[in-house]
């Protein structure tokens, strides 16, 4: 395959044939024509929402329920890259919805807020006001600031998820404010907006709710699928240990990754030794597995690659899990016709 770069609002798709690369404001038109209002129950305002469903599915209508996707946005994104994984969930006959919950994480009504949660809880509640809705069947997936927010929500609304994937994710915004500073970047910044300040006795509490790693064991019974790429946080902005240490809060004491293991694979961008036997060849990915282990539900794979996702094997991985059953982490077939990589710019 030859990719070819779509610049979609930070989110670069890997395509098969060369395309022409819609801007920001044609992906948020697009965005607004697919996107409806949906009331927020704990404010009162109106939140885009961009939803999508096969007509077959309406409500009223005879036949089986169907899945629900539920695809979020990323740290520096919105409403308009909704239309993302509206392909793919069209190919499997799924509803989907992209909400905005709140927009950029540049603002204290974003970044995890209980306005922002409650926002995805809505749009979750409208989808199933309109269309026959499979609750077994209701998964959620996003990366970047999406993977941070879909590890926020397995543990805010576990009772609503039947599998949860989450790519490059951010676990620890406090964490994560000492690495962007120290690589100067604007994320700092942003964190501080969102929390009131930077991270002190006046803002901790604010950075402990919005940082998912200190609530993940509510999640305990979700299938938790975190992802993250070896290189990321050296050409991309977030570490490898935001999702390390993330998957060490669901996983049995024995199971869990060494504070020295996390610290070379953050440092070097290499696997330690005593853990490159834990890999897997897993043909529904192109970015190769180097490291990968699970635990009970959760399982983290770290992969040949910087701040990238694959929404392909992301729903290969969903379409698998049904509410109340432990994690499937078999693997199927190799598939041609993939989505291919996204490569995350926050």
């Amino acid at each position: 395959m030859n990719p070819a770069a779509c610049l979609l609002s930070g989110v670069t798709l890997a395509a098969a044939e060369p395309a022409k690369r819609p801007t920001k404001e044609e992906m948020q038109a697009m965005a607004l024509k697919m996107a409806v209002d949906v009331t927020s129950t704990k404010d009162g305002t109106p939140q885009k929402v961009v939803y999508t469903q096969p007509d077959s599915a309406a409500k009223g209508l005879p036949g089986p329920a169907v899945p629900l996707l539920v695809f979020l946005h990323t740290w520096s994104g919105s409403i308009e890259q909704g239309p993302l994984l509206i392909g793919l969930a069209k190919q499997r006959g799924w509803v989907m919805v992209a909400p905005d919950f709140r927009g950029i994480n540049d603002h204290p009504e974003a970044c995890a807020s209980d306005l922002a949660s409650q926002d995805i809880v809505d749009a979750v509640e409208y989808a199933k006001s309109r269309a026959r809705i499979d609750t077994d069947r209701i998964y959620l997936v996003g990366g970047s600031g999406g993977g941070h927010m879909s590890l926020v929500m397995a543990a805010r609304a576990p009772q609503l998820w039947a599998a949860v994937s989450a790519w490059v994710p951010i676990s620890d915004l406090t964490a994560w404010h000492a690495e962007s500073t120290a690589r100067q970047n604007q994320y700092a910044q942003m964190i501080e907006q969102c929390c009131g300040g930077a991270p002190g006795s006046a803002t901790e509490a604010e950075y402990r709710h919005r940082s998912p790693l200190f609530h993940l064991a509510a999640a305990q019974g979700v299938p938790l699928d975190i992802n993250t790429g070896i290189h990321d946080g050296h050409t991309g902005s977030v570490p490898v240990s935001q999702s390390l240490h993330a998957f060490n809060v669901l996983a049995a004491p024995d199971q869990q990754i060494s504070g020295e293991d996390i610290a070379i694979m953050t440092r070097e961008q290499k696997i330690p030794a005593a853990l490159a036997a834990e890999t897997q060849h897993d043909p529904e990915r192109q970015m190769a597995t180097l490291f990968r282990r699970s635990s009970g539900n959760v399982r983290v794979t770290v992969f040949e690659g910087g701040h990238d996702s694959e929404p392909s094997a992301s729903l290969e991985w969903l379409a698998r899990q049904c509410k109340g059953q432990p994690a499937d982490f078999s693997l199927g077939p190799y598939k041609e016709g993939g989505a291919g990589a996204l490569t995350l710019a926050q």
